[in-house]
């Protein structure tokens, strides 16, 4: 196993790399669901539902976190060795699942397959949290107020179907 110090513009080149997958991610949600406060001003929503313009700062925290937690990983690894970077799949995964669960819901309606994409999501993002405490546990520290959101989020979506 080598040891190795990432190079400055390597880590500034991962820390974009990272931003931008992130960034695109919370695009894809926004994007396709244009018109999400509007129709979840119309569900039935459990009494504990938060109000619609809390999601945009409760997620612009979280994309930060999860942004930072993916580099900070990149970093540790790349001083380890590429036999560490087995979390970065599994990073992958939950950001395509987590761009996914928008257009599910907003986009297409299909709340119940959203419910289903969304404990996949929770599933993954626990597995990512777990792969990543054995690499480097700031990282995955980062990432429980992500887990924790999410799965409130699943419970919402569960109520949502529900009521609905």
């Amino acid at each position: 196993m080598t040891r190795s110090r990432p190079t400055v513009l390597g880590a500034i080149g991962a820390a974009a790399v990272f931003a931008a997958a992130v960034g695109a991610a919370a695009a894809i949600g926004a994007l396709t669901a244009s018109s999400s406060a509007e129709q979840y001003a119309v569900l039935r929503r459990p009494s504990w539902s938060p109000p619609s313009w809390l999601f945009g700062p409760v997620w612009t925290v979280l994309y930060v976190l999860i942004a930072i937690a993916g580099w900070r990983a990149w970093y540790v690894s790349a001083r380890r060795g590429s036999e560490q970077r087995r979390w970065l799949p599994w990073y992958a995964v939950n950001l395509v699942l987590n761009a996914l669960w928008p257009p599910l819901f907003f986009g297409a309606g299909a709340r119940k397959v959203a419910l289903g994409e969304i404990v996949l999501l929770d599933l993954v993002t626990a597995a990512t949290v777990v792969v990543l405490w054995r690499i480097d546990r700031p990282a995955a520290l980062l990432l429980l107020p992500y887990l924790i959101w999410t799965v409130f989020a699943t419970a919402l979506n569960g109520a949502i179907v529900a009521l609905n």
